[in-house]
């Protein structure tokens, strides 16, 4: 083998250049002076990564760097206000480098000491944030809130059915079922799949006008379970729905689950955040009441994708969710090792999840997160009133965090649904704008994210005059 691939200087002398490309984007990308993404389609992307390579080698890895940079999506930009994809801090791409060169996997503690560890400490910081006991509960990280999600009713499935599903498998013929409302993520319902109970049983529940579950159908719904001889694994609220950032009544809803002995889960993958501002923890209340919580910390805390945090109120739940044992790895006698994290996720091995945010912690401290949240929660209350100042514009709802969902005066003569979506892929295919679209009740609606700190009000109101132009007739 050919040591020099593991040089140190060669590697020293590459990385302050790529370090020098990295802050060159940065800069380009905070000018706004490059399209927030420059289109291609995917036959075409394909034919200019193809899958020529030599048995030599020999590119220049800096060219190929600088090409990625160029043709990539830019999230820095601040007029990405697309997808739940946070614009990182960008220290953090140098923590990457870190965890990169050391590869420590964190499946038992000996792989991974420090990782563990800030694991550990992130998690008891997270779950008294969220209102536990950070004694009493735990939890661990793991790669992006659909894994959360399915870790979370995995355990729900453990600990609801009678008897040990994860060793015996269902016995017929046990009706069972999960119930979230229509507005929850499509994870909730791949998860069911993924545990063999089928997509059908997933229990739909209405939602109120601001989309919110609404108890009064949960508990409808929950009499006809009974009826039916129907077990409830689990309740899911939605604190942050992807498609508009409603924050379900979880206080309401925590009381029908007490109320039936059920476990409640909250997704809070997105709005779960808030629970780090002291302003914006009140709009979470009753999550403190929850079985389990998801966050992401990629989304609202601006870390690089994917790192999710999956807490239990009692941590013993997060260990007999995958309870059984692998010689080479653990002591067959050992219980509730907090440091072997393979003991409780999906993972065997996973990345060096815990080093973003614990440093970032550290460096920048608990206030300058809550300041951001506030901030950007605060910058979608403005959009939203200017969107409800300008004639013929829509608002599908008031903002609870920072997706704002609404409708732009359709061109004459044209349908509304179908001109939100030309618009749409016209601005992306541009570059001028990164935004998405939604379906609400049968109507399409455009939709904002507003999670990169350099978004300003003068980015947004571009962004409503881009949009009035397409909808003019034209000469």
């Amino acid at each position: 083998m050919e040591t020099q691939a593991y040089d140190p200087e060669d590697f020293r002398a590459l990385g302050h250049r790529t370090v020098d490309a990295l802050a060159d984007h940065l800069a380009a990308a905070q000018a706004r002076a490059m399209p927030v993404l420059p289109w291609r389609e995917p036959e075409a992307a394909l034919q200019a990564w193809p899958p020529d390579f030599t048995e030599r080698g020999g590119a220049d890895p800096l060219e190929l760097i600088h090409r990625v940079l160029g043709e990539s999506h830019h999230l820095q930009h601040p007029r990405y206000v697309g997808h739940q994809c946070a614009a990182p801090l960008p220290f953090t791409a140098l923590l990457a480098m870190v965890s990169g060169l050391l590869n420590n996997g964190t499946a038992v503690y000996e792989m991974g000491p420090v990782s563990t560890a800030m694991e550990r400490s992130l998690i008891q910081w997270l779950s008294s944030r969220i209102g536990f006991d950070p004694q009493a509960a735990g939890g661990v990280l793991t790669h992006g809130g659909s894994a959360g999600n399915l870790t979370a009713l995995l355990a729900a499935r453990q600990a609801s059915t009678p008897y040990d599903v994860w060793e015996e498998g269902y016995r017929a013929p046990l009706n069972l079922c999960i119930m979230a409302s229509d507005q929850t993520h499509y994870s909730v319902r791949r998860s069911a799949q993924v545990l063999g109970l089928g997509g059908r049983n997933v229990v739909s529940i209405p939602t109120d006008e601001r989309f919110r579950m609404r108890p009064d159908a949960l508990e409808s719904a929950l009499d006809e379970a009974e009826l039916r001889g129907r077990k409830v694994l689990a309740v899911v609220g939605s604190a942050g729905s992807t498609a508009t950032g409603a924050i379900d009544p979880l206080d309401a809803l925590a009381d029908l689950c007490e109320a039936r002995g059920i476990w409640f889960h909250v997704d809070g993958a997105h709005s779960g955040a808030f629970a780090v501002s002291d302003r914006l923890r009140p709009a979470l209340a009753g999550i403190e009441r929850a079985h389990s919580v998801v966050i992401d910390a990629h989304k609202m805390l601006m870390m690089p994708s994917l790192a999710t945090a999956v807490v239990f109120r009692d941590e013993g739940h997060s260990f007999e969710t995958f309870s059984q044992q692998a010689s080479y790895l653990f002591d067959r006698t050992a219980r509730q090792e907090w440091y072997n994290l393979a003991h409780r996720t999906l993972e065997c091995t996973k990345r060096f999840l815990s080093l973003d945010l614990y440093v970032a912690l550290k460096v920048r401290g608990t206030a300058f997160f809550a300041r951001h949240l506030e901030d950007t929660v605060d910058l979608a209350a403005w959009f939203a009133d200017a969107i409800e100042a300008r004639p013929g514009w829509e608002l599908a709802v008031r903002p609870e965090g920072n997706i704002v969902c609404f409708r732009a005066p359709a061109a004459p003569g044209e349908d509304p649904d179908a001109f939100q979506t030309r618009v749409r892929d016209l601005i992306v295919r541009e570059g001028s704008f990164h935004l998405v679209k939604t379906q609400l009740r049968r109507r399409t609606w455009l939709r904002t994210t507003l999670i990169n700190p350099l978004t300003t009000r003068e980015d947004l109101t571009a962004l409503m005059d881009r949009l009035e132009a397409l909808g003019k007739p034209q000469t």
